[in-house]
């Protein structure tokens, strides 16, 4: 065990989390198991986040109608809040209607954010006279590459984000699966200084 986990463990908060290490290792698990099912059944994955998505946007238009009732009976501007929750409760159901629609959507302006910020950071790398320059220059290059591939082939676009996703959520489970052991040395730690203290 590490000094910096010992400190954590000696810690109100690290004594708490060591005492529920298997609540943390299984959150690991869960992360680990949703990117490997990212990875391998991509299309449910990208439908189930559309879903995510809308059920948001339905939240928020309710939460903004609640909001816009209040304003109404307190005789304050409510324009604005209407206009929200309206438009979150359309954005909701277009979602809902055509889900293939939102993904393209939202793949081709991740491609145009893509596009521009390849070409500010070739912009960039051009102006600049250090020698880093280069490195963005690739950067630029890289970024550019990625927005035309998605805007010409959008599945593709769509592989990699549920790509990238499950790459997240596979590292992050992995990092807390690798704290839960380390915590649960660390309660094992505490359990025994504890018993010869009493001793």
């Amino acid at each position: 065990m590490t000094s910096l986990d010992s400190a954590a463990a000696a810690s109100p908060a690290g004594r708490m989390l060591a005492q529920s290490w298997y609540l943390v290792l299984l959150r690991g698990l869960l992360g680990v198991a949703f990117g490997l099912l990212a990875l391998l059944f991509p299309v449910p994955t990208v439908l189930s986040l559309v879903i995510i998505f809308a059920a948001y946007m339905l939240l928020d238009g309710a939460s903004s109608a609640v909001a816009t009732y209040r304003a109404v009976q307190e005789h304050k501007q409510w324009g604005w809040l209407l206009v929200q929750s309206i438009a979150s409760v359309a954005a909701a159901a277009v979602v809902i209607a055509w889900p293939g629609i939102s993904v393209l959507v939202f793949v081709l302006l991740t491609a145009a954010w893509a596009i521009v910020s390849g070409c500010l950071m070739l912009a960039g790398s051009y102006a600049m006279h250090e020698k880093g320059r280069w490195w963005l220059a690739v950067g630029g290059i890289g970024s550019l590459i990625y927005g035309v591939l998605m805007a010409i082939l959008p599945p593709i676009g769509v592989l990699v984000l549920i790509w990238w996703i499950a790459a997240y959520a596979f590292v992050f489970g992995m990092s807390l699966i690798v704290l839960a052991f380390n915590l649960r040395k660390g309660k094992a730690l505490l359990n025994e200084g504890t018993s010869r203290a009493n001793a």
